[in-house]
């Protein structure tokens, strides 16, 4: 095909889809402008970039992902296999890694865009893409390596298709519905939430519909589907006397997820925490509940007159259902506990935006003004607009650290530790990789003649130290101490 005809048919697409193509380039320059110099890249990415470049590098497959921060339940390892690729093609820089999350949260963008514009029009998937381009927690999403970042995106992807094998009754769009659904649970287990209102809605549907036996097929292919893709976290715990599924139900038994508070206080703390994050204010747990009967009501009343359709159903009793369900738990409200939800909040929001903006009495003067004001509030925090010194980036310190630790270390085998242990060792231990020192498994209880600990923080209790992954060296003795960019470095030997 000639050049200029596949030019032609390029800028005939952009002609066609204009509001697209400038939504998309506005959330390319939040996602990806100084990424590299303010990216994270600490022990979480440090961790991911040594287990994903052993994938590239043929040394090992994990069958497992990420253990959660409470309970030590392991994740699946969808995530690993997924970003791979992007550490490969930046030649195993961890910035790769954080590229490839931006990369794939904007694909997420455009396809969100196109299910939002066939099912309920265009005004309604622009102001939904507005909604999400200039959302402040999105963005900080899209900006660094972490398995929760892309939940959004695989979640609302979930309850599309969820909507696809209810309508269509196709196997095919059944069985892309039950993997991903094992690839949001594998991003996050809160995603397990989602499950209420999918089988509310699924029930629901059994009743009501003729063709039971059709809807039935349809959900044995998803379970297949979803056992299939699940199936190497499935392996691990049959090897391991289900170890995965033991912890996870002891997780609902320990005081950081259940507490005796009432249920009112949780599910207040719960809307307030979804509420800020998303417009990036303070508001208190009666504004935040106030603002949250105000969507109810606005959805109720534009459902009833527009009969909306039962995607933008699926995605109301996401939303509600998951935070009620997330209520009964008294763990923190961080804004990544909420990932399973933001797209569908911000479609229904979308939906009642585009109605408002019709309304002859109000016209464009309502949904226009509420546009201004969130992204003023989210745009306030938009820290990577100042001036970054790429020096001093998380990815060019830890390598310079390891640098210095890797000309004490030599061929010798070590044991390395930090202090505190909060500090997080694996973003230095991944750069000391890349150059061949691998460090000894303590796991396995392995100690050699030679310790390196790191630390942030004075007191440094390096000797006869509280932490376990230091005195698991044994008795030991200061053989050197040096400082570098305010992290103080010891080398530590066996005493005699």
């Amino acid at each position: 095909m000639p050049f200029g005809k596949v030019l032609k048919n390029i800028l005939n697409i952009v002609s066609k889809n204009k509001v697209l193509f400038i939504l998309i380039f506005i959330a390319a320059v939040l996602r990806l402008y100084q990424l590299d110099k303010l990216t994270i890249f600490l022990s979480d990415q440090g961790r991911d970039a040594i287990i994903v470049e052993r994938i590239l590098t043929f040394k090992n497959f994990p069958l497992i992902g990420a253990p959660t921060s409470i309970g030590q339940v392991f994740l699946g390892p969808f995530y690993y296999y997924l970003i791979a690729p992007f550490l490969f093609i930046f030649q195993f820089n961890p910035a790769g890694m954080a590229y490839g999350v931006a990369f794939l949260s904007l694909i997420g963008i455009v396809l969100s865009y196109l299910a939002v514009k066939k099912k309920l029009g265009k005004l309604t998937a622009i102001f939904f893409t507005l909604l999400v381009v200039f959302s402040f927690t999105q963005i900080e999403f899209s900006r660094f390596s972490w398995n929760p970042n892309l939940l959004p995106i695989f979640s609302f992807a979930s309850l599309y298709f969820f909507y696809k094998s209810l309508t269509t009754k196709n196997y095919f769009t059944s069985f892309i519905f039950g993997a991903l659904l094992s690839f949001s649970i594998q991003l996050h287990y809160l995603a397990i939430f989602l499950f209420i209102p999918l089988g509310i809605l699924f029930l629901e549907s059994l009743i009501k519909d003729k063709h039971k036996i059709l809807i039935l097929k349809n959900i044995f292919v998803t379970a297949l589907s979803f056992i299939l893709f699940s199936s190497t976290l499935i392996l691990f715990d049959l090897r391991h006397g289900f170890l995965n599924s033991k912890n996870f139900l002891k997780l609902f038994s320990q005081k950081e997820l259940v507490s005796n508070s009432s249920f009112f206080s949780r599910f207040s703390d719960t809307v307030q925490a979804f509420i800020n994050h998303i417009f990036k204010t303070d508001l208190n747990q009666n504004g935040a509940i106030a603002v949250l009967l105000i969507f109810i009501v606005l959805y109720f009343l534009l459902f009833k007159k527009n009969n909306a359709g039962l995607f933008l159903k699926i995605n109301f009793y996401a939303v509600c259902l998951y935070l009620l369900s997330f209520s009964l738990l008294s763990s923190a409200r961080h804004p990544h506990y909420f990932a399973s939800i933001y797209y569908s909040f911000f479609l229904i929001l979308g939906y009642l935006l585009s109605n408002l903006f019709k309304l002859q009495r109000v016209k464009y003067i309502i949904p226009v003004l509420f546009l201004i004001i969130y992204i003023f509030l989210n745009a306030k925090n938009y820290y990577f607009f100042k001036n970054a010194d790429p020096y001093w980036s998380q990815i060019n310190q830890a390598k310079r650290v390891a640098n210095s630790l890797s000309k004490e270390i030599g061929n010798k085998p070590f044991n390395f530790a930090t202090w505190p242990i909060s500090f997080g060792e694996d973003n230095f231990l991944y750069f000391l990789e890349l150059k061949g020192q691998i460090a000894a498994n303590r796991e396995k209880l392995e100690i050699t003649d030679q310790m390196f600990v790191l630390c942030k923080e004075e007191p440094c209790l390096v000797i006869n130290s509280p932490s376990w992954n230091i005195s698991m060296f044994g008795k030991a003795k200061i053989d050197k101490i040096w400082d570098f960019e305010g992290i103080k470095i010891y080398k530590l030997i066996h005493e005699k």
